[in-house]
């Protein structure tokens, strides 16, 4: 067998079993369904009068609008969980037999992020079904609406790899807060009620540095059918990816170097 026939079939191993504990297990299957379903409730639901304040110029409705933050949050967060699998996997010892047994590592990195997606994808049906049902209008075609999910995936890769640095470096379940908070600011810190030229003060300044605003804003013309800036968004989007790509691989060298 090939070393890259190897490597893929390690990364679908590592994928399988990941996926298999997840669709098994209320424990785990159950917050992952009920954080995304609780956001867009409480936020298209509770806040949607906020569409009616003056300068509130969205070209769809408020259920459309707060979908793709939702959408987004629920795929970085679902890379974050993955990243819980691989803590614990290493703080149970398997992340170590998982090491010894593959000799090219980066298909245990792989596995990982091929569960990553699955999960988002899972999700990501659920809550568009849900929207829809609730009539959620969509004024972007079948190519923008393939561009937000795009987007959603290069950011539940991002928040993986993040996630996944972190507990190759930490190895235990105990680096949660550590994989969990950072991704939680950033997400926060971004336009999530209104459009950004609503937002004051310090929000408005740590908004518009936040490289998450441009993915959202571009994701909400995507869903309404409006100009957005694609270029900047998938610019922000793979320089996180990238970025946080690296900080996972340096993590995955030091595992090593520690023996697992």
């Amino acid at each position: 067998m090939s070393g890259f026939a190897r490597t893929r079939s390690i990364a679908f191993a590592v994928a399988w079993r990941n996926l298999h504990n997840f669709f098994t297990n209320p424990v785990l299957i159950v917050p992952a369904l009920l954080f995304p379903l609780f956001f867009f409730t409480a936020f298209a639901g509770g806040l949607s009068r906020v569409a009616s304040a003056p300068g509130f110029d969205f070209a769809g409705d408020y259920t459309a609008f707060q979908f793709v933050f939702v959408l987004l949050q629920a795929s970085a967060f679902g890379g974050v969980f993955t990243g819980f699998a691989l803590a614990r996997d290493f703080e149970s010892g398997f992340g170590r037999r998982m090491m010894l047994s593959a000799p090219n590592r980066v298909g245990i990195l792989g596995g990982y992020a091929i569960a990553a997606f699955a999960r988002a994808v899972f999700i990501w049906v659920l809550l568009t079904a849900i929207a829809l049902a609730v009539g959620m209008g969509v004024g972007g075609n079948a190519v923008d609406m393939l561009g937000l999910y795009a987007l959603a995936g290069m950011i539940n890769f991002a928040a993986l790899m993040w996630a996944a640095g972190i507990a190759l470096r930490i190895r235990s379940i105990q680096a949660g807060p550590l994989m969990q908070t950072p991704v939680f600011l950033i997400i926060f810190l971004a336009p999530v009620y209104v459009p950004i030229d609503l937002l004051s003060g310090w929000v408005e300044s740590a908004a518009r540095v936040n490289p998450l605003t441009a993915v959202i804003e571009a994701g909400r013309g995507f869903i309404s059918g409006a100009e957005t800036e694609v270029l900047l968004a998938f610019g922000a989007a793979a320089g996180l990816a990238l970025l946080l790509a690296v900080w996972a691989f340096t993590g995955l060298r030091r595992a090593e170097a520690a023996g697992g």
